[in-house]
C-alpha cells in the first residue's frame, strides 16, 4: 500500500500572513489539528510550513503570548518534511518516527501538495487489511468444515 492511497485528499490551506486566531477558528470551524502553508505568488502554490493546534498551544498558550498579534507564519514549523504519494507506508511511517511527527504532507511527482498523511489514516488502513486477514481465516474455517465434515 502507497501513501497516494491512505492519505485525505482534502487539504485545508492558510497562507503565512493570516493571523493565527483566523487559523485557529479555520481549525475549529473543520475539525482539524493541522493546516498546510501555502506561499502563493505568480507561480504554483508553494509549501512553505504547516500549523498544528499543538504548535499554537506550545509557541502562544503556554507562553501566554496575546495570539491577536501573531501570524500564521509566525507559529508555523516551516520546511515541512513530506512524502512522496507512491512512497509505501513502512517508510513514511518510519520518516513520522524519526521526525516525531503525526502529519506528513504529501507531495507529487511534481512537488505539489495532495493530501496529508496521518497515524489516524495509517491505523485505519491497517485495522481494514487485519479485518481481511481475520475474514479469510473465519472463511477458510468455514470451506473446511462444509468440505471436510
Amino acid at each position: 500500500m502507497n501513501v497516494g492511497r491512505t492519505c485525505k485528499h482534502q487539504l485545508v490551506s492558510i497562507t503565512p500572513e493570516t493571523g493565527l486566531t483566523a487559523a485557529a477558528q479555520l481549525m475549529r470551524e473543520k475539525h482539524i489539528g493541522y493546516l498546510v502553508v501555502i506561499e502563493t505568488g505568480t507561480q504554483a502554490a508553494r509549501l512553505v510550513g504547516v500549523l498544528t493546534d499543538r504548535d499554537i498551544v506550545i509557541s502562544v498558550v503556554a507562553r501566554g503570548v496575546d495570539a491577536k498579534d501573531l501570524t500564521v507564519g509566525d507559529v508555523m514549523s516551516r520546511e515541512p518534511v513530506t512524502v512522496h504519494e507512491e512512497q509505501a507506508i513502512d517508510e513514511a511511517v518510519r520518516t513520522m518516527r524519526r521526525m516525531g511527527v503525526r502529519r506528513l504532507p504529501v507531495v507529487s511527482s511534481k512537488g505539489a501538495v495532495v493530501g496529508v498523511l496521518s497515524l489516524d489514516d495509517v491505523i485505519d488502513t491497517l485495522a481494514g487489511e487485519i479485518g481481511d486477514l481475520a475474514g479469510a481465516m473465519h472463511s477458510e474455517q468455514r470451506i473446511e468444515g462444509v468440505l471436510r465434515p
